[in-house]
């Protein structure tokens, strides 16, 4: 994976990733919030054997340093019954209260530091402070050679204990922040594993990374489509309409390459979206003032008639039966140059017909007749018409419907087309969120208008009622 690649998974897969971030870092302040607070206080002392003077000498105290034996048997007994016990009884509390004290000896002096922590912050810094005068009075007990010349031992407090501030555990600030980097790699974990384990289409780059054929377009889907499906008659101005026309645009760069006037549309499953594209795209064909014939070659579940109010019970197949002209099964569009030939009755035998002598002299016959031919035909993956008609035709134009189509069904699509030496000559994603759409990310003059002037409620009555009566 690219890093662009990686990018591109992030910007689609964001959501994730945030929340992630956010769920772990609100358990983490709930977790931080209700564990207990921890302060910690400590104290420095010195420890130093004395000897009073003997009596009647008149001579000072004799003060001994403290041998390191002896320093590392007082920290053994620091937590020891016999010096907390009179710890709690000078402190004034209850016996067996629980009290946490730890020590350390300097290793370059007679230096001892005592630590206490807990939940009190005064008491913590109580026992630190007094831990080490009580030690001292008990230390005797465990040096018999300074028992033995009666001598004691004292703690001189170097730096006193002090009250804490802030508790010394949790750690809000570190925890947030360690919080927020899990929650942060876990989101990052479970994107790239969801854009792994992801079976649709979703974008261009999907389609890309399944063939080389250029991307003609993207359809948005816009409320206007799931009204009326003839996106050109109802909306000429939307979103749709105008990716319907950049596709035109396209289609026709392609048909210059292939020196030819005639495509099939075709999808890799059904329910993708093909016959309303293919239907729209041929209302932009005769705006263009180009003679344009639409052929329904599903002749399986044939759509187009019942799409665009046209009578199906005759057509391509009465055609081809030789019970009619072309000219009097072709239909035109309103007072437009589109003429339309529907699949006519549904036959037993649809890919023999296709793929028949007669309907190949027919469509050398059409193909004299019109501008621009576009069939609409069955999806890929099920039936093999796709590719008998494109064998009639110029190129093939496969409609994917983001979302919808799953990765292998798209991949079996164009390898059983380039097996059979029928390549797509380009794709069109269709149904694409209007938020990632072209249309929505360069902005376009329909859109703009759109924007600046919402409709009436009667104008959009005019609207729907005009294009009902064109």
């Amino acid at each position: 994976m690219t890093f662009r690649e990686f990018l591109s998974v992030l910007g689609a897969r964001w959501r994730i990733i945030a929340l992630s971030l956010l769920v772990v870092v609100a358990a983490t302040a709930v977790q931080t919030m209700l564990t207990p607070a921890v302060y910690t206080s400590s104290a420095k002392i010195y420890l130093r054997a004395t000897q009073p003077p003997a009596a009647g000498t008149g001579n000072q105290v004799t003060t001994y340093a403290v041998s390191s034996a002896d320093l590392s048997t007082y920290l053994d007994v620091l937590t020891s019954p016999s010096v907390m016990d009179p710890l709690r009884t000078r402190l004034g509390l209850e016996p067996g209260t629980p009290l946490n004290v730890s020590g350390e000896v300097s290793q370059t002096s007679n230096m001892m530091t005592i630590t206490a922590t807990g939940g009190d912050p005064q008491l913590v810094a109580r026992v630190a402070t007094e831990a080490g005068p009580v030690l001292a009075d008990v230390a005797k007990k465990f040096s018999p050679l300074l028992a033995s010349n009666g001598q004691s031992v004292e703690a001189d407090t170097i730096v006193p204990a002090s009250v804490p501030g802030e508790p010394t555990s949790p750690n809000a600030k570190r925890n947030l922040a360690l919080g927020g980097l899990l929650g942060l790699a876990l989101g990052l974990g479970l994107a790239l594993l969801r854009h792994t384990l992801d079976t649709k289409v979703r974008t261009a780059d999907d389609i890309k990374a399944i063939s080389s054929r250029p991307i003609l377009g993207d359809l948005p889907v816009v409320k206007s489509v799931k009204d009326s499906l003839l996106s050109l008659e109802t909306d000429p101005h939307g979103r749709h309409a105008e990716a319907i026309r950049r596709l035109r645009t396209n289609i026709l760069f392609v048909d210059v390459t292939t020196g030819g006037h005639s495509f099939v549309v075709t999808s890799s499953v059904p329910a993708e979206g093909k016959t309303t594209t293919t239907i729209n795209l041929a209302l932009a064909m005769a705006d263009a003032s180009s003679k344009v014939l639409l052929i329904d070659g599903d002749l399986r579940n044939p759509s187009v008639a019942s799409t665009m109010g046209l009578d199906g019970s005759f057509g391509l197949t009465t055609l081809l039966l030789g019970q009619a002209d072309p000219q009097d099964v072709i239909q035109r569009w309103r007072e437009t140059s589109l003429h339309v030939l529907p699949a006519g009755p549904v036959p037993p035998n649809p890919s023999e017909l296709l793929g028949s002598e007669p309907m190949e002299a027919l469509f050398g016959k059409l193909s004299h007749d019109y501008d621009f031919i576009l069939v609409d035909s069955p999806p890929v993956v099920p039936v093999v018409d796709a590719v008998l008609l494109n064998k009639l035709t110029h190129g093939l134009i496969m409609v994917v419907g983001a979302d919808r189509t799953k990765k292998r069904d798209l991949a079996s699509a164009v390898q059983s087309l380039e097996t059979v030496d029928a390549p797509v000559a380009g794709f069109a994603l269709n149904m694409v969120p209007v938020s990632s759409s072209v249309a929505h990310r360069y902005g376009y003059y329909g859109q703009a208008a759109e924007t600046d002037h919402k409709p009436s409620r009667r104008e959009r009555r005019e609207r729907r009622r005009e294009g009902r009566h064109a």
